[in-house]
């Protein structure tokens, strides 16, 4: 009976030193800089009857990738984890009629991701069959399906192991069960050590971009278009949040009242306030505020309003978002929509050039050619 329990303890110890290494590989599958190979050790102290606790060392090899911006994902590959499991438990193993052992695992890793909250995963493992030696140390490796995450915060990243649960179970050659059964082992990682397997900043500040714009606005009360030329410059202040936006050139409209009375306006579209907004893919949103000024207004020729002072009395938003095939480096569409709110200090015909261009429905169209 002595006999059979201290089997019982030394079975358990391979059994905690293979789900060791395969709880750690699962975790250490997901804790590296990107296309490097990385190698940890640790070690952990496992219970175990009438011995009491023991410690257990695992080493672990994989290589890590990790993703450069925000909404990547995690991977891995080349997971190996490599156990040398004592003498004694190859002997024990042996006198209970052992020519193999299995078994299975549950890590317990935690992955933070920004300000998002800490994941707590539990990660199932396989350790594979071993052939046992009669006598000697023997080497057992564990592997295990490492799913990719992805990583949808900007900020630090980092995974960290806690503790693992193991079971093994010893068979026969001819795959029956021996007089042991199976055993489970609550393994605890020993303090001192550094259990962070990953830590990386993930979509630092992104280079800044600028643009020459062309295009047209279009005013949908006075049924005209007016070519914009500009620019736009855009710097990023995070890594998905940019400040900048359009800066227009004076602008010029015709139009025809009624159909046939010729006339024309003359536009500048006045910054509001600091611009910006979000990076979004290969391109962006912009949220451009701004006050439209109406220095000229003319009818048949004859000016009916001008100066300075006649402007929206309200600023005007815009969302303006890049279109499809859009990319930071080649540029390409930028469209939006925004109201117009009644003019002001326009002069004595206020109340009628408000009503030729205040409204809803009007729109941006244009095209950023990097500069």
């Amino acid at each position: 009976m002595p006999l059979r329990i201290n089997v019982r303890m030394l079975l358990a110890a391979g059994l905690i030193v293979l789900l060791t290494a395969g709880s750690l590989l699962f975790v250490a599958a997901r804790s590296a800089a990107a296309g490097t190979p990385v190698t940890k050790k640790l070690s952990f102290t496992c219970p175990f009857p009438l011995i009491g606790l023991q410690k257990l060392d695992v080493n672990i090899k994989a290589d890590f990738e990790v993703p450069t911006a925000p909404g990547g994902t995690l991977t891995t590959s080349g997971l190996t984890i490599t156990v040398t499991v004592p003498d004694k438990a190859a002997r024990g193993l042996n006198l209970v009629g052992a020519a193999t052992i299995e078994g299975t695992a549950a890590a317990g890793v935690t992955l933070v991701n920004g300000d998002a909250n800490p994941l707590p995963v539990r990660l199932p493992l396989n350790v594979a069959k071993t052939d046992l030696p009669p006598s000697g140390m023997f080497d057992t490796v564990a592997t295990g399906s490492v799913p990719t995450i992805t990583l949808a915060k900007p900020g630090k990243t980092t995974l960290t192991i806690g503790d693992f649960t193991t079971r093994l179970t010893p068979k026969k050659a001819d795959g029956s069960f021996t007089g042991i059964g199976s055993f489970t082992s609550d393994c605890a990682l020993d303090p001192g050590q550094d259990p962070v397997l990953l830590s990386f900043e993930l979509g630092g500040k992104p280079a800044g971009h600028r643009y020459t714009v062309a295009g047209k606005t279009g005013l949908e009360a006075l049924g005209a278009a007016a070519p914009l030329t500009g620019s736009f410059d855009l710097n990023p202040t995070a890594a998905t949040v940019f400040s900048g936006g359009p800066v227009f050139d004076k602008a010029h409209a015709d139009f025809r009242l009624f159909g046939f009375l010729p006339g024309s306006a003359d536009l500048e579209f006045v910054a509001d306030g600091p611009q910006g907004g979000d990076l979004a893919g290969t391109g962006f949103v912009a949220r451009s505020r701004f006050t439209t000024v109406l220095p000229l207004v003319t009818l048949v020729g004859m000016p009916v309003s001008s100066g300075p002072g006649c402007r929206t009395s309200a600023p005007s938003t815009a969302e303006l978002r890049t279109g499809d095939g859009f990319t930071m480096a080649a540029g390409g569409t930028l469209t939006g929509t925004y109201s117009l709110a009644p003019l002001t200090g326009c002069g004595a015909f206020t109340p009628y050039v408000s009503s030729l261009v205040q409204g809803d429905g009007n729109t941006f169209e244009l095209t950023l050619t990097p500069r």
